[in-house]
């Protein structure tokens, strides 16, 4: 009896002693999970919880981190788009001459309503159109006499050469020299008349120059809207035809 309570007694002993190293045990077991993570975590599951968590917040945040970065791209892109938009919008556009000119549109009919329009808007243009041809005519006039001249100053030129020439080889007798004499003075009165006609020729030319009406005051007879310098030269440009065409039609006919 004695013996058996002394051996009760011994192990309640023993388990007292036992217990707190037991649990010291588990306690480092769990500390060492979540102290190291990857080291000891493998063995407990708690360690490896923890660890796997801690993965998935940082994908999380790298998520989060590119959806930021696109969402800023995308609005820098926006950005720049209303920039450009803003240029676009502020650059002036064209002006459409044509809306400027009104009824001198007509300006641009063919060469026979120009010499047939019964048009009092239109008479102004017309002797304009019509004067300056004749102009033209006139300075074409001239510039031919003046070909004419050079003509026969080259002609003299030319022949009194071969009268040098020949007579460098055989003197020539009292006959000869003066037939080289008169053949000399008709081909310098050549000159003297072509001379004459490209004078008269530059005096008609500067006569009929003279005779233009102004283009600005044909444009305001026929305009019905204000005449600006870009509708002056629009209309240069388009008469210059229509004077080329109308001094071929009043231009004398060639013999």
């Amino acid at each position: 009896m004695t013996s058996r309570k002394t051996l009760l007694a011994a192990l309640a002993a023993f388990a007292l002693l036992a217990s707190p190293a037991l649990a010291g045990a588990g306690g480092n077991g769990n500390g060492g999970g979540h102290g190291h993570g990857g080291g000891n975590g493998g063995g407990n599951g708690n360690g490896g919880g923890n660890g796997n968590s801690g993965s998935g917040k940082s994908g999380n945040s790298a998520s989060h981190g590119k959806s930021a970065s696109a969402h800023a791209g995308k609005k820098a892109s926006t950005d720049d788009q209303a920039v450009d938009d803003v240029e676009v919008a502020a650059t002036p556009k064209e002006k459409n001459i044509h809306a400027k000119l009104g009824r001198l549109n007509s300006l641009q009919r063919n060469i026979n309503a120009y010499m047939n329009s019964k048009s009092k808007k239109f008479a102004g243009v017309q002797a304009y159109v019509t004067a300056s041809a004749v102009a033209k005519n006139a300075q074409a006039a001239v510039d031919e006499a003046n070909a004419a001249v050079t003509e026969a100053q080259n002609a003299v030129a030319a022949q009194q050469a071969l009268f040098d020439e020949a007579n460098a080889i055989t003197p020539p007798t009292p006959e000869e020299q003066a037939a080289q004499a008169a053949t000399i003075a008709d081909l310098e009165a050549a000159v003297t008349d072509a001379e004459a006609a490209a004078a008269a020729a530059q005096t008609a030319a500067d006569t009929a120059t003279g005779n233009i009406p102004s283009l600005d005051d044909a444009l305001a007879d026929m305009a019905n809207k204000p005449v600006d310098p870009e509708v002056t030269d629009w209309a240069n440009g388009v008469l210059a035809d229509k004077i080329d065409q109308m001094a071929a039609k009043l231009a004398p006919a060639t013999p």
